[in-house]
């Protein structure tokens, strides 16, 4: 088949269209790396960094929306392919797998090869591929650099016209700056076999009356008022003045000796079963700790709605009357409405409405609603499920 001549395209896909005249439209990508090469690139240097990131932010998201999330080196060899199992399938078949050379010299026009070959990010849609094989396909990269300034990678999606949809580009990028962090922070780390850091602790807040503190492999439950002392704290890094904590916590500022009081009791706790866990005075200010909480709002955050749907359990402290807890629970309850009615996609609405809190929100019920086919089934339990929680 004839080579595609630049036209009418975009002066970006014409440079590369010129620059891959020599080669074949009707060839496919050589398999460049074994095995055991694909396992040490995997393993070793960069790419060992980036491939963790890229697992928790993007897989989810990828599979849910039919493509594939691909990783390939400073030459525009894959090293590591995954997504929707379809998707995968079908890109086996223009040699889009592991291993494979996809340097646009090599293949033409391809957004990993050719955001390699000018340095930044890059949309290629269908038929602004050069290779023929490609063609059906659309696909969306971003270089990945060392603190140097030195390409090190790439990272693409590739899938159908949703693979250049307007938000996925900054998904990529967003993913590809948390990557280019961590590698700026590892030249900065000095090796200390001496001393061992704690790690940080996690309080579960999710789906239970009392809160979890999950430290050094081991689970400390916590009373309840010393939950609700933690969870309102653990949203307010900057601290807390204690008639303000007092309010948050019994709903009275003038509740101060009773806090501090209660205070004292939780820092025995934190010192026998979490000393790596802080709790300091004027202001009050909790330290070494992460919530569950924060990892479902990042997932919001990062768009990866289905992610963070199976990550909850139910609300924050369900059981609690303090006022924190429940200025919380209700700002999680509307991030998690609001992610998921502008999403508008009917698997992050249903996920969301087999939830406790879901399936009471009539907005969410009708949202979903409107993404069912006329003839769904879904569609008489969720109208009657509307009806009841909006009265006659």
């Amino acid at each position: 088949m004839r080579a595609p001549r630049p036209g009418s395209v975009r002066p970006l896909v014409a440079d590369s269209w010129r620059r891959s005249a020599g080669v074949d439209p009707d060839g496919v990508p050589r398999v460049a790396l074994g095995a055991d090469e694909l396992d040490a690139a995997r393993r070793d240097g960069p790419l060992a960094t980036l491939l963790p990131i890229v697992r928790r932010l993007l897989v989810d998201d990828t599979r849910s929306a039919g493509c594939v999330v691909a990783v390939g080196d400073a030459s525009g060899r894959l090293v590591w392919v995954d997504g929707a199992r379809t998707a995968r399938r079908a890109a086996e078949d223009m040699g889009f797998v592991p291993g494979a050379d996809w340097a646009e010299e090599h293949v033409g026009t391809s957004a990993p090869g050719t955001a390699l070959r000018i340095d930044r990010a890059v949309q290629i849609r269908s038929d602004e591929h050069y290779a023929t094989a490609v063609k059906p396909w659309s696909c969306t990269a971003v270089p990945v650099h060392d603190p140097s300034g030195r390409a090190v990678g790439v990272l693409d999606i590739t899938g159908d016209d949703r693979a250049v949809e307007r938000h996925t580009l900054p998904l990529v990028r967003a993913t590809v700056a948390a990557v280019e962090a961590e590698l700026a922070l590892a030249t900065l780390r000095i090796p200390t076999p001496s001393v061992v850091l704690p790690a940080e602790a996690e309080l579960v807040l999710l789906g239970a009356d009392t809160a979890t503190l999950h430290v050094d492999g081991r689970a400390v439950a916590l009373s309840a008022r010393h939950s609700e002392i933690l969870a309102v704290l653990a949203t307010a890094p900057a601290g807390m003045a204690a008639a303000d904590l007092a309010d948050a916590v019994y709903g009275d500022p003038d509740a101060v000796v009773t806090l501090r009081a209660e205070v004292v009791r939780l820092r025995r706790v934190l010192s026998s079963a979490a000393p790596s866990v802080t709790l300091a005075s004027r202001p009050y200010r909790v330290g070494g700790v992460r919530t569950d909480v924060d990892g479902v709002l990042c997932a919001l955050d990062r768009g990866a709605r289905l992610q963070a749907v199976s990550r909850y359990p139910g609300p924050v402290l369900p059981g609690s009357a303090a006022p924190g807890v429940d200025a919380l629970r209700d700002l999680v309850r509307g991030r998690f409405r609001e992610a998921v009615v502008s999403d508008g996609s009917s698997d992050a609405l249903l996920a969301w409405s087999r939830t406790p809190d879901g399936s009471a929100d009539a907005r969410v019920l009708r949202a979903l609603l409107a993404t069912l086919p006329p003839r769904s089934p879904r569609r008489a339990g969720l109208v009657a499920a509307v009806e009841a929680l909006e009265g006659p």
